[in-house]
């Protein structure tokens, strides 16, 4: 029997395997693929939370409330979609992610709508003056309203009860208050105490326009009842401090010593430069003006009036390097001692005590998670950032917290992390070959470089998400950050970290002094860049969807490996480029038809209105960036005929009759839409309206000109949500306590 024996090229392994590889690319087109999406290897993970974020956010996009067991079938089937696709191919790729991918979507959109339905319910507000006794979480310094008043505090009140009789045995409120104190009041009460006091109170306000910022969701997940204002002297009540509980006097201690601070800074320097050392260190930044938040704004160095990650990182910094500088200096403790983790931990521990004493805000709890894995990977000797660290800080929050994933904060502080991750990552090695072999001038050009680029790559991955929430474009952020950062990070920081150790020996006025010079200097710098042209050019309300794509952009730029990523920049510009590709309303009307605007030749003509519709105008203008006219002076007697787009809408912005006088046939004549400030009473027979009725229902209104009006109500933009009160509802009863209570 004759064998066949099968010869092999004299070929090297490398080539067989090269040639291998080709023979299969051939033979299977999908391997391409397989292997380019493998070539990411762990960095896939850093996907989980933005699973996660997409899952949250398709419950808030919703139009309506989805029932217990809506939920739970829309879990399960999301989950068991991905545990199916686990079972069907495990060892497979693409089913393998699209199970991850499955159970990402089911975990945030679970988390979210879980927590949305174990918020308290929103209590009924008295509409009139009312005495109420509430327990003070906190006391906030607010900057004066005018030149000639004196700086205004806030407080924010727990477990507050009404006395009015509706009210009489109701239960102590679930959620907080905040109520702006009369400006010359001269008891300020402190954290823990129990106060009585006459209010006038307010439920949080519904949005200004469809689309616009819903301050009645965030105060529904913020746990936020309402707001309002003293008319009365606060009346304290001594035995409150007893009746306490361990919780409220660590948080009574902390307040007490914000205060101090606060108190401290106002009596060492003085203005504005006060108000910043206050913000810097204790976080109160109430006292600050609109003068300069508006020049810190338009200059880019908003962000240094915020405490959050970079107050953290130069705090921590500052302990970290003056630990193993003290540490390394010590013979016998340098060469026995790991000085490195000591100092780490170290820088640690001082950056949580700065983070409570700063108010424990959100932005600033999440750098601390951060620098708490940095810390762990330092003490362990492991890769000190990378992105699977913030990939698990950020799949941490949104596990606690999924409503966080369109907070402005949780945006442009982890696509600034990102920015700056996947930036030094391309130019570490420029940035080495720049610092050669450690001579002076090469360390200073490489430090300079570091310094540039830092401003440079957080800023421009911020830039976008700050359009589309500020609705502003600072163009000399880079300029300003250039000296106001290292500034704060050789000077101001690490001066007001002397005061405040110095505070418990009343030795802080000299460093609170020095900081104050260096703070003097940011301010001169702020002022003198918002002066440059275009320094803060306004820009259109940036769409949902826009926002989506330039996060979804920013995302696949920052965690994919290769010149693909460089793909992330098309859904980024198409974000940015939806500010002026989305339609934009030609009518708006507000929430009680008391201001009605027209947008007109590049203006936005208003009708008469009171100063309660102060804040709404601002939204409106914030949101199409025009400047603002008068209607025509017609419209100030009676109705009066505007023509918007190709058709002709009826104005009425003031009828003293409340709607008995109805329009006559020629005011109605050839009219597309009748809009009043009061009852319409179908005064033009056939002709859509919106009246007083209309926004009762329905909220403000946006009608969108074209060949047909296109109206679109707040109701009809939010649906049914839980945040979103019914017609005629004004909040859960405060009902009174059972007996056995």
């Amino acid at each position: 029997m004759k064998t066949k024996t099968l010869s092999v090229p004299d070929l090297e392994p490398r080539e067989l395997l090269e040639k291998a590889e080709r023979s299969v690319t051939v033979q299977t087109p999908s391997a391409g693929i397989i292997r380019f999406i493998l070539d990411q290897g762990r960095q896939l993970i850093c996907w989980i939370p933005v699973g996660v974020g997409l899952g949250a956010m398709l419950y808030l996009a919703l139009p309506f409330e989805p029932s217990v067991l809506c939920v739970v079938l829309l879990t399960l089937l999301f989950g068991l979609s991905g545990a199916g696709c686990f079972w069907w191919g495990w060892q497979r790729l693409f089913p393998r992610l699209l199970g991850f991918a499955f159970l990402a979507l089911a975990t945030g959109f679970g988390d979210l709508a879980f927590q949305a339905r174990m918020q308290p319910p929103m209590p009924v507000l008295p509409t009139h003056a009312t005495i109420l006794t509430a327990r003070v979480l906190s006391l906030e310094m607010l900057s004066p309203r005018s030149d000639d008043e004196d700086d205004g505090h806030r407080v924010t009140l727990g477990d507050a009860v009404f006395d009015t009789p509706v009210d009489a045995g109701m239960a102590p409120l679930r959620r907080t208050l905040h109520i702006r104190l009369r400006d010359d009041e001269d008891l300020l009460p402190g954290p823990g105490s129990m106060i009585h006091l006459r209010t006038m109170l307010r439920p949080p306000p519904p949005p200004s326009w469809p689309g616009g910022r819903d301050l009645q969701r965030e105060a529904w997940f913020s746990g936020l009842a309402g707001s309002g204002y003293a008319l009365g002297p606060v009346s304290l009540d001594s035995a409150s401090a007893s009746r306490s509980g361990p919780g409220g006097l660590v948080r009574g201690v902390v307040e007490s010593l914000r205060e101090t601070v606060t108190l401290r800074a106002n009596a060492a320097l003085s203005d504005q430069t006060a108000a910043i050392a206050a913000t810097l260190l204790a976080g109160e930044a109430g006292g600050i003006d609109p003068q300069t938040r508006e020049a810190f704004s338009a200059s880019g160095l908003a962000h240094l009036l915020a405490v959050a990650g970079l107050h953290l990182g130069l705090v921590m910094a500052a302990v970290i390097v003056t630990v193993r500088c003290g540490l390394a200096s010590i013979e016998y403790v340098a060469l026995r001692w790991p000085c490195r983790q000591i100092a780490a931990v170290s820088g640690l521990l001082a950056g949580a005590a700065y983070v409570l004493l700063t108010g424990a805000h959100l932005p600033s709890l999440r750098a601390l998670g951060m620098a708490s894995l940095v810390t762990l990977a330092i003490v362990t000797g492991r890769r000190v950032l990378s992105m699977r660290s913030l990939s698990i800080v950020a799949l941490l929050i949104l596990l606690v917290s999924p409503v966080s994933v369109v907070d402005v904060s949780f945006q442009m502080s982890f696509a600034a992390v990102m920015g700056l991750i996947a930036g030094y990552g391309v130019l570490r090695e420029p940035l080495m070959w720049l610092r050669g072999e450690g001579e002076w001038y090469r360390v200073v050009a490489s430090h300079g470089a570091a310094l540039t680029l830092t401003s440079l790559l957080a800023g421009l991955a911020t830039l976008p998400v700050s359009m589309a929430h500020f609705g502003a474009l600072q163009p000399w952020f880079v300029l300003a950050n250039l000296v106001a950062v290292p500034l704060a990070a050789v000077w101001i920081m690490p001066v007001g970290l002397l005061a405040l150790v110095t505070m418990p020996f009343h030795a802080e006025a000299p460093f609170l002094k020095l900081m104050g010079v260096g703070i003097r200097i940011v301010q001169t710098l702020a002022e003198r860049v918002a002066a440059f042209p275009m320094a803060h050019q306004p820009v259109p309300a940036m769409p949902g969807w826009g926002l989506l794509l330039v996060m979804l952009g920013l995302c696949f730029l920052c965690l994919w490996k290769g010149r693909i990523a460089l793909a992330g920049l098309l859904p980024v510009a198409i974000g940015v480029g939806s500010i002026w590709m989305a339609p934009k309303p030609d009518i708006l009307v507000s929430a009680d038809a008391g201001l009605m605007a027209v947008r007109s030749q590049g203006m936005l003509l208003v009708g008469p209105h009171s100063g309660l519709e102060r804040r709404t105008l601002e939204d409106w203008q914030k949101a199409l960036a025009l400047p603002t006219g008068v209607l025509p002076s017609d419209c100030l007697s009676g109705p009066c005929r505007v023509a918007v787009g190709s058709g002709t809408v009826l104005l009425r912005v003031r009828d003293p009759s409340d709607g008995t006088a109805l329009p006559t046939a020629a005011q109605c004549e050839g009219v597309s839409l009748f809009i009043s400030a009061s009852p319409a009473r179908k005064g033009c027979p056939d002709v859509p309206s919106i009246d007083r009725f209309s926004v009762w229902r329905d909220g403000a209104y946006s009608v969108f000109a074209g060949r047909v009006f296109r109206i679109v109500s707040d109701r009809i933009w939010r649906g049914n949500r839980l945040w979103v009160p019914p017609v005629g509802w004004h909040g859960m009863p405060n009902l009174p306590l059972a007996q056995s209570e």
